[in-house]
């Protein structure tokens, strides 16, 4: 027999009984009814019930046996007693009755109990990771995880892409979020970036002659957590195509998305293919953000056009200086307390604006503070518009365009909530396209890229040459599930002279180019293939399949939102021989000194 185990603890059955068994695991739980002593054991496959009497030689020290300990236990598959079958276990018809008992390690007090969902705080259960993924809901997670990205290893697999590595160790670009830095040893004074993402090296790849490449890449950016983001590394999808359109990337992604959600979907649906295309445009008027949730089906409307006419003059007065008006439908609302209304105004002026105005339509008429100041004609063209009936109502924000798209795309998420109004069981998916190329960065006044800066300007070197920077759209595109962004992709700039021409617009001479991004435009030099690609978060995804708010929940060993590894203490300080072998000396920040009183 095993030393440890013949079966492991979700294996045995009725079709056991009477056999010899071993089994080894955790000891989940134990109840003591009198004359017996019931054990869970646990392993990674399930939990097996197990029972001793009192008289049993081994009793006692059975009975004061921690729990989370290891634990093996040899003994008979005997049939539950009638009324004591779990139908909810696979093991729940049988138990063993215990013979022998050897305990393989012994669990210290427990800082969290793993043996039920009871919440704990986030700085104890990622002290002791460990524990926290013995639970059921993690461990389960964590198993998903693994099934997912074997799910789209063997999808890209059958459709032709080559796995392919990149390097973690490479140069530091200037294109997004700040790098983590390696100080060299060989060569001092100079450091290696991890990769941001392997951008430029897939596109390399197109170069050197393969067709369809995709990994499950390891990224690093030294950004803030959020509940979708994880500080410091996270893995995506990453694949690229050669001589692909944008069509042939979304032909290429979609079936494997589709496949892997319908896969895990346990009931809820997805989206067919091919997912709506919602150009960057029309999904800020009509969304208020480039991440709709399409579970939601209140559509944000231009009303501009309605009040610049109106005797409504705060409105009329801001569209005639430039800004927008904005409305958003909330179909049922009308039904609502005047509370309601009352709330949704508090709620805007703690965004920073002013408030919501609005508009219910009851019993064939249009009440609120806004109606009044619209004649019929207007009122019906503003009914058509947001395609309101009798018992619905209807807020409006107004401002600069920038900010009045963002807080009703914030008012139509709230009211959607509000009202109960987002469906349920669902994956909608869509990609946002026609990307901008170039936007205005306010802080540094300049133009800068908006996006990808290796993306295609839609037009090329004619539009790049001719067109206002900010009215080029470029091939780049994002796809999105429920509100969450997966990824974004572009088809590549392959054209060296295209490339120096948009780093210029966007503010980089020549020189900045061969030198951060050498080994490509280096290579575009000796024949570059149109070629694109995308690259979807995997974690997102899990995140997503498994109805987990927030990302750390689907990680392994996931940072906190301070960056900081609690469970092996990192970031921590490095010895001074350390230091002096990588040619660094430390220069902590200057504390302000305290003033003195008295």
């Amino acid at each position: 027999m095993h030393p440890f185990r013949t079966h492991t603890c979700a294996a045995l059955s009725l079709k056991d009984k009477g056999e010899k068994v071993r089994l080894s695991g955790w000891l989940h739980r134990k109840r003591d009814h009198g004359g017996l002593l019931f054990l869970d054991i646990r392993d990674h496959y399930g939990i097996t019930q197990c029972v001793l009497e009192n008289d049993h030689a081994q009793f006692s020290d059975i009975e004061h046996t921690s729990l989370e300990s290891v634990v093996t236990v040899t003994g008979e598959v005997v049939a539950r007693e009638e009324g004591t079958v779990n139908t909810d276990m696979p093991t729940g018809e049988i138990e063993v009755r215990v013979a022998e008992f050897n305990l393989e390690s012994e669990a210290s007090p427990l800082p969290l109990t793993v043996n039920t969902d009871q919440p704990f705080p986030e700085d104890t259960r990622l002290t002791h990771r460990y524990l926290d993924l013995r639970r059921e809901k993690m461990h389960r997670n964590i198993q998903l995880r693994s099934e997912v990205i074997s799910s789209i290893r063997r999808r890209m697999t059958d459709l032709g892409f080559l796995e392919i590595q990149t390097p973690i160790l490479t140069a530091s670009s200037p294109e997004g979020a700040r790098d983590f830095l390696v100080p060299s040893r060989l060569h001092p004074g100079k450091f290696y970036a991890l990769p941001q993402a392997p951008q430029q090296f897939k596109q390399l790849l197109m170069m050197s002659g393969f067709d369809r490449y995709f990994q499950i890449a390891p990224c690093f950016r030294d950004e803030d957590a959020r509940a979708d983001r994880s500080p410091g590394e996270f893995y995506q999808l990453d694949f690229e195509l050669a001589f692909a359109t944008q069509e042939d990337v979304f032909n290429a992604l979609e079936p494997v998305l589709h496949g892997v959600f319908e896969e895990f979907s346990n009931g809820r649906t997805v989206t067919p293919a091919p997912f709506p295309r919602i150009p960057f445009h029309e999904a800020m008027l009509h969304y208020g953000n480039d991440k709709p949730d399409l579970r939601n089906p209140i559509k944000i409307q231009d009303a501009g056009h309605i009040f610049a006419d109106s005797d409504f003059a705060i409105f009329a007065k801001a569209v005639a200086k430039g800004d927008v008006v904005r409305a958003i439908p909330a179909p049922g609302a009308a039904a609502q307390p005047r509370s309601f209304f009352d709330k949704m105004n508090s709620w805007a002026q703690g965004e920073g604006a002013p408030g919501l105005g609005y508009i219910t339509f009851q019993e064939g008429e249009a009440k609120g503070p806004i109606a009044k100041f619209l004649k019929p004609e207007q009122l019906k063209t503003l009914k058509d518009l947001c395609n309101l009936n009798d018992g619905d109502s209807v807020f409006f924000a107004c401002g600069k365009q920038a900010d009045t798209e963002k807080l009703s795309g914030l008012a139509r998420t709230k009211i959607g909530e509000d009202l109960n109004l987002i469906e349920q069981n669902t994956f909608k998916f869509c990609w946002i396209v026609d990307f901008p190329m170039f936007e205005y960065d306010e802080d540094q006044k300049k133009i800068d890229f908006s996006h990808n800066p290796f993306s295609m300007p839609q037009g090329g070197m004619e539009a790049l040459e001719t067109q206002d920077p900010l009215t080029i759209k470029a091939y780049q595109y994002d796809i999105v599930c429920n509100g969450i962004e997966l990824s974004s992709g572009a088809i590549r700039n392959h054209k060296p002279e295209i490339m120096y021409k948009a780093f210029e617009i966007a503010g980089y001479d020549k020189s900045v180019v061969d030198d951060k991004f050498a080994g490509m435009i280096q290579a575009m030099h000796y024949g570059a293939p149109p070629h694109g690609g995308s690259a979807p978060g995997v974690d997102r995804i899990v995140m997503l399949l498994a109805d987990e708010p927030n990302i750390r929940e689907v990680i392994p060993f996931p940072m906190n939102q301070k960056a900081e590894d609690l469970m092996m203490k990192a970031p921590n300080t490095v010895s001074e021989h350390q230091l002096k072998e990588l040619h660094l000396q430390i220069k902590k920040p200057v504390l302000p000194q305290a003033k003195a009183t008295g």
